[in-house]
């Protein structure tokens, strides 16, 4: 195979209802579509989804790497993406979310040239995952009225998103452990906002409400700190801001620094990268957690297949997709009573009509 046109657009989603976490309230979202198409009439799609906040690349950091790669592209062959993606860390270095877009659609091309979905081409471990969806920081009568919709639609898992106020956060989810009843799967993010005396302070305190993990309590530029706190608490810690690539991954394992590690595609540019971190983080006996950014389903489809390829990956967060208004990618993925299935279609089982393109050369 030969690829002989690479294509990406930007497309602007709103969200149905605006979020707040502990550094921002966000809005709307940029995603970039890419399209490489080959000389056998193959079209294979990817998504990036740039956050300057946690990959630290903008939207237009990212398109001026795609537009650095296209000569990288046009000719190569996408069976060979380990060499096209080892070319692609020239111009892609600091442009994980273009990256791993184009990764994506690299590998889109490969499922479809071997007529079957990703996720069992590299394992195939399972059919379906349960995904939890996310309750911004919000007033307690909206938190509670967002997690009883939630309930009400059939969702199995929630995560609550913190940081900002230590005692608004136990009481939020001390009200919401009430409304959901034992044994539901509740989760705690505090995207970076607390002290390690704060974080202590609130896994004492919320004990009695049983959350099932608690993800990245500390600032991700002082590591020390993440492993001061799962050094003394008795709930999982994973990291997520704090993994960023596989050194990464290594330096969390070696070091002891969390139970648990969130995978974004868009933080460690894309699928081939998330398969080496998942290899280190089993190796140190580290659970996994696929999660996502503001991202359309395309880019949801790819977490999706990788989360079900392996058996380590046995966590999903991947609800960015479904507050998106205008999403031209929003059925690449299926969604049943809380539980998150592909197509089955060819490689990420998608395709694209793109009447929204806006060629970008």
């Amino acid at each position: 195979m030969k690829i002989v046109g690479v294509e990406f657009w930007p497309v602007t989603m709103a969200l149905r209802e605006p979020y707040a976490i502990a550094y921002e309230t966000v809005s709307q979202t940029v995603n970039i579509f890419i399209r490489l198409e080959t000389k056998e009439g193959l079209v294979g799609y990817g998504c990036a989804a740039p956050d300057e906040g946690v990959c630290g690349e903008s939207v237009d950091q990212s398109l001026t790497a795609l537009n650095q790669s296209k000569d990288l592209l046009l000719g190569a062959n996408p069976l060979r993406y380990a060499q096209i993606l080892q070319d692609l860390n020239k111009t892609m270095k600091t442009a994980s979310a273009a990256k791993a877009g184009v990764d994506m659609a690299l590998f889109d091309l490969i499922g479809k040239r071997a007529g079957l979905p990703i996720y069992q081409m590299f394992g195939g471990f399972r059919t379906r995952i349960k995904t939890s969806v996310t309750i911004g920081i919000l007033p307690m009568e909206k938190t509670l009225a967002v997690a009883k919709n939630f309930l009400d639609q059939g969702f199995l898992a929630l995560k609550m998103k913190g940081g900002k106020d230590l005692e608004d956060d136990i009481a939020r989810v001390a009200a919401v452990r009430k409304l959901v009843g034992p044994g539901f799967e509740l989760r705690f993010d505090a995207n970076q906002g607390y002290t390690v005396e704060q974080a202590l302070a609130f896994v004492e305190a919320i004990r009695p409400w049983e959350i099932e993990l608690f993800e990245q309590p500390t600032p991700k530029n002082q590591p020390g700190l993440l492993g001061q706190v799962t050094d003394q608490v008795h709930l999982p810690v994973m990291a997520d801001e704090s993994l960023l690539s596989l050194l990464d991954a290594f330096h969390i394992a070696k070091n002891g620094l969390a139970d648990m590690v969130n995978i974004k595609l868009m933080k460690v540019g894309g699928l081939d990268e998330a398969f080496s971190i998942n290899s280190v983080a089993c190796a140190a006996g580290l659970e996994c957690m696929v999660g996502c950014m503001d991202e359309a389903g395309l880019a949801i489809a790819a977490g999706l297949h990788f989360t079900l390829a392996r058996p380590n990956v046995c966590y999903a967060d991947l609800d960015g997709a479904m507050d998106l208004l205008d999403d031209p990618s929003a059925q690449a993925v299926i969604l049943r009573k809380g539980y998150l299935y592909p197509t089955n279609r060819p490689g990420l089982g998608f395709d694209l009509e793109e009447p929204l393109k806006m060629v970008v050369s």
